[in-house]
């Protein structure tokens, strides 16, 4: 008699169900969108070249199609101000955007001017208008900062731009003439 063995169970190997899709992450997304953009771009280049292949076309000279302005210089000062004082704090306002600011000194190597200086050369010689237009001013800085401030030099040196110096001399231009100054 022939042996017998006993039967074995065989189970079918089961597979593991597929695992669900990894999300992908930002950079793998916009990496995956760059390339799916670099072809449709390849794609719309070719069928540019494509299509536009029997236009003839002559060279273009840039000197015919770029054009600047011509240079004219600053810009005129406007007159805003019918007031003495206003217009000599204007003039000393325009005076600072075109030429430059310093500080700790009225002129400078360079020609800039803190905001004193510029008020003087703008007053031209009268003395009378030149403190009545700092006098101004520094009641416009006291109107801003406090009563800390000493004087306008001072306030002028304390700043390391000209940024908020000839800010306040635009507003104490603004100032002289709502005073009739």
């Amino acid at each position: 008699m022939p042996q017998t063995r006993p039967a074995i169970d065989q189970v079918a190997p089961t597979t593991a169900p597929p695992a669900p899709p990894k999300a992908l992450s930002l950079e793998e997304r916009l990496t995956l969108i760059n390339t799916e953009m670099t072809a449709r771009l390849d794609e719309a280049a070719v069928a540019y070249e494509v299509n536009t292949a029997h236009i003839p076309i002559e060279p273009v000279d840039l000197a015919d199609v770029v054009t600047v302005p011509v240079d004219t210089g600053p810009a005129p000062l406007p007159d805003l101000y019918p007031t003495p004082v206003a217009a000599l704090l204007q003039r000393a306002h325009h005076r600072l955007l075109t030429g430059g600011w310093c500080k700790d000194v009225l002129v400078d190597e360079d020609g800039a001017r803190c905001m004193l200086g510029a008020i003087r050369i703008e007053a031209r010689g009268d003395s009378g208008l030149e403190a009545s237009a700092a006098a101004v001013l520094l009641d416009a800085i006291r109107r801003k900062f406090g009563d800390d401030v000493d004087s306008v030099p001072s306030f002028n040196d304390a700043h390391g731009t000209g940024r908020v110096p000839i800010r306040m001399v635009d507003q104490a231009a603004g100032l002289a003439d709502a005073r009739g100054l």
